[in-house]
């Protein structure tokens, strides 16, 4: 009896501890400096700010701090139900649309151009979201963690294209070299899905009380399926090909589906992370 009641006492003394949490450390003026149970994190990519502080010393060279912080980050936060786990996930959106417009002199009798205009316009839609846990080690400002997180990506590998001319496609324009007797009216990328498991490691050091630098390395298998293409080419010719009469005609090609799995190391989200704690 006595020997069961010791290995009793020993299971709920080895239980206790795999459940223990980690106490918050605190400063000397007792602010809690690591994270602790209903904190939320906000996160983004350090790596704009470090290359513009650096780039301070240089002059003017590469000081801009606006154009790659949009363009680096995804939407990043954490919340922690003890202060050995959080919850996490992250979001991205990027939608954009182009135009750009060429003018074409047709006037070649007289110096007084006469312009035409030729409008070529891209757009396109990527959307990124995670979504897991993650537990942590560590009693001081520096802790590493672990975990998992689920992924979903669409969008296309390519912008869709469309092209508007100012002018006709016909022999007197081919022949004034006004156009060619071959060009592009869309093009249309197929979308691309994915879903994946994304394991990862990562480290962060408390700089400050509740604000945090670290990085993070994922290991994870993407399952990808790409939807067919589409692009449609004008021309100027026998049509059909094989007849003699000269007429304008279209060609549409298709691109066919496709699917991958992806099995690679990553350092999604940025390789150095500011995170702030609230």
């Amino acid at each position: 009896m006595k020997r069961k009641l010791f290995f009793a006492a020993m299971l709920l003394g080895m239980g206790s501890m795999s459940f223990a949490q980690t106490t918050p450390m605190t400063n000397k003026n007792g602010l809690t400096i690591t994270p602790e149970a209903g904190d939320w994190v906000l996160g983004m990519n350090a790596a704009p700010f470090l290359n513009y502080i650096g780039n301070m010393f240089n002059g003017t060279l590469n000081n801009s701090v606006g154009v790659s912080f949009v363009n680096n980050n995804a939407i990043y936060g954490k919340y922690f139900i003890n202060p050995d786990m959080a919850y996490r996930g992250s979001f991205r959106i990027t939608t954009f649309s182009n135009s750009s417009r060429t003018l074409i002199d047709t006037n070649t009798t007289t110096v007084t151009p006469s312009y035409i205009e030729d409008k070529s316009t891209s757009s396109g839609f990527a959307f990124y979201l995670s979504g897991g846990f993650e537990k942590r080690r560590g009693h001081n400002r520096l802790q590493g963690y672990y975990g998992a997180d689920l992924t979903l990506t669409f969008g296309a590998a390519a912008p869709n294209m469309k092209n508007e001319y100012g002018l006709e496609l016909d022999s007197a324009n081919i022949a004034d070299g006004y156009v060619t007797n071959g060009r592009m009216l869309s093009s249309k990328s197929g979308a691309t899905f994915g879903v994946g498991v994304r394991p990862f490691v990562g480290v962060e050091y408390f700089v400050l009380p509740k604000l945090s630098i670290g990085g993070e390395f994922g290991w994870g298998l993407t399952f990808a399926s790409t939807a067919g293409g589409q692009t449609v080419n004008q021309f100027y010719g026998p049509n059909p090909p094989s007849g003699t009469a000269n007429s304008v005609y279209e060609v549409t090609t298709e691109t066919g589906k496709s699917s991958s799995f992806i099995w690679n190391t990553d350092n999604l989200g940025g390789a150095i992370r500011i995170l702030y704690h609230f």
